[in-house]
């Protein structure tokens, strides 16, 4: 399928040819669920913890006999009933990572692009190049293309200008090609991607 490719002055300059079968793909759903579900989980780092019985300091002794005191029986004051005591059930430390096989983060990811396409919000340019490192010099040709809300995908190596003049604007990523995933194609309103990402991408995911 045929696109046209433009520049960051929203000027056509030419066409590009893109891949049905990264490109092309319907609408999954499902799929692009359970690949969010999975980026995720993995950011949780498991860390939170709470206290066992075994992990308060404190006396083993009973605190009173077992019986004739006209009081509930108690065995330790490292209960959770008192003050100080160990939390019952709480949080440990834990892996939250789940499994996902290679294929299916594979095919989300066509699946994100091809939706992206299908939707009218997939803009492609020429190179991400800017000549000044002034967020207000960017700004200007963002509001001509339109976009507010955008990922911005570069090749292997990401424009060091662009990359900095953007880095204040709200709403706006930037990324290599080697660092594009789902989540973040989803949460932004339009996928902006250069030649060289797309030339990057289908070699990788045909």
């Amino acid at each position: 399928m045929k696109c046209e490719v433009k520049n960051l002055e929203d000027k056509k300059v030419g066409d590009i040819e893109l891949s049905t079968e990264v490109f092309g793909l319907p609408n999954r759903t499902d799929i692009l669920a359970r690949m969010v579900n999975w980026q995720l989980v993995k950011r949780r780092a498991g860390t939170h913890q709470t206290r066992g019985i075994s992990m308060i300091s404190g006396t083993t002794r009973k605190p009173w006999k077992q019986k004739g005191t006209g009081r509930a029986r108690q065995g330790s004051l490292r209960s959770p009933q008192f003050r100080g005591g160990a939390v019952i059930f709480g949080p440990v430390v834990r892996d939250h990572g789940m499994g996902l096989q290679k294929k299916v983060r594979k095919l989300a990811l066509k699946t994100a692009l091809s939706g992206k396409l299908a939707e009218g919000r997939l803009i492609i340019v020429e190179s991400l190049t800017s000549k000044e490192l002034k967020t207000k010099f960017i700004l200007t040709k963002l509001e001509k293309m339109g976009l507010k809300n955008a990922l911005f995908i570069d090749g292997t190596q990401v424009d060091t200008n662009f990359a900095l003049a953007v880095r204040n604007l709200p709403h706006i990523d930037v990324l290599p090609q080697q660092g594009i995933n789902v989540y973040d194609i989803l949460r932004r309103d339009t996928l902006v991607l250069t030649k060289a990402a797309i030339e990057s991408l289908e070699k990788r995911l045909k």
